[in-house]
């Protein structure tokens, strides 16, 4: 998508960057967990930051990173309508990259604590991607992204009960989905 001439202000390009571009990590991590693909992660964010930009001039928020999340939410939609009967790869299917945050961070004290952190980190990814969308994208904005429920709301254009419903329930699942992995592991 070529960006306009009328949208070629040095300006408003400087103040889009110190604005949106701290926020591009967490976008990449909501989307990958959306898409579950790496490629259409990278492609979904390049969309939304090019949609964003567009509609810089008219963004009134008191906060960006929901307003990006919010565009990024529609393009990932907007990707699953799609490829509705494409089926997604599984999250053990994705290589680990070094550029993604844990999911909690522990110190490593022995070679014995890391494996089972390791395997721990993984176990959590997998019961998360694992997920119905809705839970999925609710958890993962909560968190992950640290996300009021206010916030998840604009997002999600759902009421705040209906996300704490949600987020109660993708709790209630995951730990489900835990401790079932535990009893295999005994």
């Amino acid at each position: 998508m070529p960006v306009k001439a009328s949208d070629d202000n040095p300006e408003k390009a400087r103040r889009f960057r110190e604005a949106a571009l701290p926020y591009l990590d967490d976008a990449y991590t909501l989307a990958r967990y959306l898409l579950r693909n790496a490629a259409d992660a990278e492609d979904a964010v390049q969309e939304c930051y090019l949609r964003a930009f567009k509609h810089f001039d008219s963004y009134r928020g008191p906060a960006m990173k929901p307003w990006l999340f919010a565009i990024l939410r529609n393009v990932c939609r907007a990707e699953y309508a799609r490829r509705a009967t494409t089926p997604t790869s599984a999250i053990e299917d994705v290589p680990e990259s070094a550029e993604q945050a844990p999911l909690w961070h522990e110190t490593q004290e022995t070679p014995e604590a890391h494996l089972l952190r390791r395997w721990d980190s993984d176990t959590i990814r997998r019961l998360v991607a694992a997920l119905a969308e809705p839970f999925r994208e609710t958890f993962v904005l909560r968190e992950i992204q640290n996300l009021s429920y206010r916030e998840i709301a604009d997002v999600a254009e759902v009421p705040v009960g209906t996300v704490m419903s949600r987020l109660a329930r993708a709790r209630a699942m995951l730990r489900s989905a835990w401790m079932a992995e535990q009893e295999q592991v005994k």
